[in-house]
């Protein structure tokens, strides 16, 4: 049974999104994708093209970069969410200069107040070197808070390198 709200943790590349997945596609729940990614260049396309194919269909997408808390209002309780991710979702709101604070309050609540379960999937960041400029250390300091923050309002919190989950929470 998938707890009401789950944090999956890890690197670029370290397989959390195929585990997020899992853990959604396992409760038996129609299954609702709310991607956050914006497509700026070839790289990004690409990307999400190759996410979009190893998902496969039986997914209802939601494509929004930054009214997720919107976006989970409609959500049902025979309903199953991945929001991937929390990271861009991020960069989104601190790109477009809104208010952090008010933004990262608002998310919380709303997955709080889904009424179906919902894996939050999110990059771990702050095991490299210290950025050399304001903007990357402000990002990496407001990831960490955004973590910590769902961390704690979450019943299971998964950490996945290599592949493979540990399970924190």
């Amino acid at each position: 049974m998938l707890p009401k709200l789950s944090l999956v943790l890890g690197g670029a590349a370290s397989g959390k999104s195929a585990y997020a997945e899992n853990l959604v596609l396992e409760t038996g729940l129609a299954p609702v994708y709310i991607a956050t990614a914006q497509v700026f260049d070839d790289e990004m396309a690409q990307k999400i093209a190759r996410h979009q194919q190893i998902r496969g269909t039986g997914w209802h997408t939601i494509e929004e970069p930054i009214g997720v808390a919107k976006a989970l209002v409609g959500v049902s309780s025979d309903q199953a969410v991945l929001l991937d991710c929390a990271t861009l979702w991020l960069s989104n709101i601190i790109l477009g200069d809104h208010d952090l604070a008010e933004e990262t309050a608002t998310l919380i609540a709303a997955l709080l107040a889904c009424k179906g379960p919902v894996v939050v999937v999110s990059n771990e960041v702050g095991m490299s070197i210290v950025p050399d400029n304001a903007l990357s250390r402000q990002f990496r300091n407001a990831q960490g808070a955004l973590n910590q923050a769902i961390a704690t309002e979450a019943d299971r919190v998964v950490a996945v390198m290599a592949g493979l989950p540990m399970v924190l929470k």
